[in-house]
Parts: structure tokens; C-alpha cells; sequence
């Protein structure tokens, strides 16, 4: 499960909002009990499949609970100057139900070294240097928590950052001419994510971060590319809109919100 590690540095709620806003193209806003909210699953989906349409040349993103989002540019540059500059579409979180603080850590001063560890029997790069905002995701899932732990039922870790696309040369085809690249994209190392992390400047603080998504993923859905440190949940031709929520959500689950501080 999530290590426990108590910090004195972990951002307020408002610059947490705005991470979330600026990782998703949409404006995050904070909802109470009762009512319609996102879910962290929600999020990542929402995340995932909006850069999936980008990638197939679509324009809008049906999605439950929020209708219609536009797509028009939802993959702005990775340097937008602040959060609120490129959001279209509202969306709602309930805090309470969507952050899980005792399981948030601080990597910021953490340097591993030579040390190796696991999850789901890879190698699990820890994001070192990063500021891990832990999502409420334990009990929520029908076959367990076990996805989330270091045994054999755990699910290797993944980082995704907006705009791993298949942009980067990583899209390949089949011998029968298929695109084996059709699909979400993500990383088991927070270096090559970095890359792809979305920056904005808080309103809060004035500073300057950037954000990605740490995940679990499913390694029964994902596969190798061709280029190191790229995995791919694939999407066949022909899916449905209802279909490639699927595949999603039985592929990836969200656990951690990781910021940095950009100096």
C-alpha cells in the first residue's frame, strides 16, 4: 500500500486545485458532499482519453457526469505560464473524497542511490525530487487494494505526463498494417515523465511547477514499445467511446499527484 510519511511542506489545497487544473486542461474546482464530483479514476480517464482524441485528430470528449468537452488546445506548450490561462471546460472534486493526506510523502530531498525497488516484480523508480500529493483510492476498487501493494497482486509503477502522445517516434505498425501505437501512453521512469510534465505558476504562491500523474497500470493490458521507457495501454480500431473508457480504467489507476517546484 502507500508508505506513510509525515511532512511539513505539503501544499495547501487551492495550489493542489490548480495542479489538477493545469495536468488536465480543464478548471478544477473544489465541491462539497452530495454533490456530482470526479473521482481520481474520473481524472485520470478524463486525462488519458482527452490526449488519446487529440492524438486520433477529434475535437470534443463525451464523457459522463461533464458532457461535452472540447478538445481544442487541451495539449497547450508544457511551459503555459499559469494554470488558469488554458482551462475550458469546470469540473468538480470533492477534497475530502479525492485527496487521501496520510499518504502523502515528500521526495523533494530524497536521493535513493543505488537502491532498487519494486512494485508488481519491475523495477519501481521512485520519484525523487517530486512532492507526492497522495488520491484517495484505497477500498474502491471490487477486486481489492492489492494492485496498489508490493506483493504479487501489485501492479507496476507508471508516470504519465500531458502530451505523451505517441508523438515521440514511438508509434509503430503491425505486419498487417495496424497502428500498434494507438493508445495511452505512459513511463515507469519519473526522468522521461518530467519531460512531459505540465508547468503553471500558482496564484497561491507565485511559484513556478510542474505536475504528473503517478499511476499503477495494469501489466496485463500494457505493453512494451519499441522505444525504452514507453509503455502503452493499446486502443483497437473501431473501439467505442464506452469500449475506450474501459480499457482505461481497467488499465491505469491513479494514486499520487507529484509536484516540483521548478528553481
Amino acid at each position: 500500500m502507500f508508505s506513510r510519511f509525515l511532512t511539513l511542506t505539503m501544499p495547501n489545497v487551492n495550489l493542489i486545485l490548480e495542479a489538477l487544473s493545469a495536468v488536465s486542461g480543464c478548471k478544477v474546482e473544489s465541491t462539497t458532499a452530495g454533490t456530482l464530483s470526479l473521482t481520481p479514476q474520473d481524472f485520470v480517464n478524463v486525462v488519458a482519453l482527452k490526449e488519446f482524441y487529440v492524438q486520433e485528430g477529434l475535437l470534443e470528449l463525451e464523457y459522463p457526469s461533464l458532457g461535452t468537452l472540447s478538445l481544442k488546445g487541451a495539449l497547450a506548450l508544457p511551459d503555459a505560464p499559469s494554470a488558469a490561462s488554458i482551462p475550458q471546460t469546470t469540473v468538480s472534486v470533492n477534497v475530502k473524497e479525492f485527496l487521501d493526506s496520510r499518504y502523502d510523502y515528500d521526495f523533494t530531498n530524497v536521493k535513493d542511490g543505488e537502491a532498487v525497488f519494486t512494485r508488481g516484480k519491475e523495477q519501481y523508480v521512485r520519484p525523487c525530487g517530486w512532492n507526492r500529493i497522495a488520491l484517495k483510492v484505497l477500498n474502491k476498487y471490487r477486486d481489492g487494494d492489492g494492485w496498489l501493494g508490493t506483493g504479487d497482486e501489485a501492479w507496476p509503477v507508471s508516470y504519465h505526463g500531458p502530451g505523451m502522445d505517441g508523438s515521440q517516434g514511438i508509434i509503430r505498425k503491425d505486419g498487417d498494417g495496424a497502428t500498434v501505437g494507438r493508445g495511452v501512453y505512459s513511463t515507469p521512469d519519473i526522468n522521461v515523465a518530467e519531460k512531459f510534465s505540465k508547468r503553471f505558476t500558482s496564484k497561491v504562491d507565485n511559484k513556478t511547477y510542474k505536475v504528473v500523474l503517478q499511476n499503477r497500470i495494469n501489466p496485463q493490458k500494457r505493453q512494451q514499445c519499441r522505444r525504452e521507457s514507453y509503455w502503452l495501454v493499446y486502443v483497437p480500431e473501431g473501439s467505442s467511446p464506452v469500449q475506450e473508457r474501459a480499457i482505461v480504467e481497467n488499465s491505469i489507476r491513479p494514486y499520487g499527484l507529484l509536484l516540483k517546484e521548478v528553481l
